[in-house]
């Protein structure tokens, strides 16, 4: 019988549990996936927890981005049996089973493995959007990533340095970032050796950023604002260090902008931008020029531990469950 891990009560990843469950029946226009990997991501440790905007009814299966093979079709057009597949899930990618609606399906990457297909749109997906269409970056602008050994800022690493910005990667050790530096950044910045805001003020000749990629937020979204060119975006992409607070007369004299980036988000409420970031990024993923950096695959029993790795910033880049 296939297997998932089910949240049955909120708490940490430790009180989930695997269990096996019967498949359902296809409807007309489903598909059946066996999947054959899934991305850790922090939203499911959030939900898990009940901390995050989407709270699923118990009980629900964490997950939100799997890769695997279609097995079966019930009438859902575009889709053959044999086809490997990404699958995007609000939640429910913790299985080795899955049942999806065409709309959900991305092709596989030809370059990719199932456990890089797994963790290559959400990690990638809110760096194009926080980048191109929230901050508008350009060539030749700096771009200043924080939490760069993670797999979003690695994502945005790579995806600015490709655009033509010059980034400024920070990280809080020299692993995670001698892998920002693989991935394309110029400059590197250890939080506890240099303040990054000096460091910015002096790589830049006092200018400062033009673009702050921001998933830690409470202090270091502070500090941001005192190291920024006239003009910059700041893209506040999450919060894991804290909420920071905005000091308005500070971004009144850079005139810069605070953007929030909620790349699922913007595409339920115009599916346009899904169509043309999916398009780009799996025709880049295809060239070779991006592909998730990922440092950790451990079996779908071990999914606490892989949960954990994040919480604890063990990962560099990205976790993924991997299945029989």
């Amino acid at each position: 019988m296939p297997k998932a891990v089910v949240c049955r009560e909120l708490g940490p990843p430790e009180s989930l549990r695997l269990e096996t469950f019967e498949s359902a029946p296809l409807a007309p226009g489903q598909v059946r996936v066996a999947i054959r990997a899934a991305g850790i991501n922090f939203p499911d440790v959030l939900m898990a927890a009940g901390q995050y905007q989407l709270k699923p009814p118990l009980p629900f299966t964490p997950g939100v981005e799997a890769a695997g093979d279609v097995v079966e079709v019930n009438e859902a057009a575009g889709v053959t049996i044999g086809d490997k597949v990404i699958v995007k899930m609000r939640h429910g990618a913790y299985c080795d089973e899955a049942v999806a609606t065409p709309s959900q399906l991305v092709p596989l990457p030809s370059t990719f493995d199932y456990a890089e297909g797994a963790t290559f749109l959400a990690g990638h997906g809110t760096a194009y959007h926080a980048l191109i269409d929230r901050g508008q970056i350009q060539p030749g602008e700096v771009l200043l990533v924080h939490g760069a050994g993670g797999g979003v800022g690695l994502a945005a690493v790579e995806i600015g340095k490709m655009l033509g910005a010059t980034v400024i990667a920070t990280a809080s050790s020299d692993e995670k970032l001698a892998i920002a530096k693989a991935r394309g950044a110029e400059h590197l910045v250890r939080y506890d050796q240099e303040p990054f805001r000096d460091a910015v003020k002096r790589i830049t000749d006092g200018r400062g950023a033009d673009v702050v990629f921001d998933p830690v937020g409470g202090e270091v979204f502070e500090n941001s604002m005192r190291c920024i060119n006239w003009g910059a975006r700041l893209l506040i992409i999450g919060f894991t260090g804290g909420i920071g607070l905005a000091k308005t007369n500070l971004l009144m004299i850079k005139g810069a902008s605070v953007l929030g980036v909620r790349a699922g988000e913007a595409v339920r409420k115009n599916p346009v931008l899904g169509e043309v970031r999916i398009k780009a990024l799996t025709e880049w993923a295809e060239a070779g020029k991006i592909r998730p950096n990922i440092s950790h695959r451990l079996p779908l029993e071990d999914y606490a531990q892989a949960m954990r790795l994040l919480i604890d910033r063990k990962a560099i880049g990205r976790v993924a469950l991997t299945m029989r």
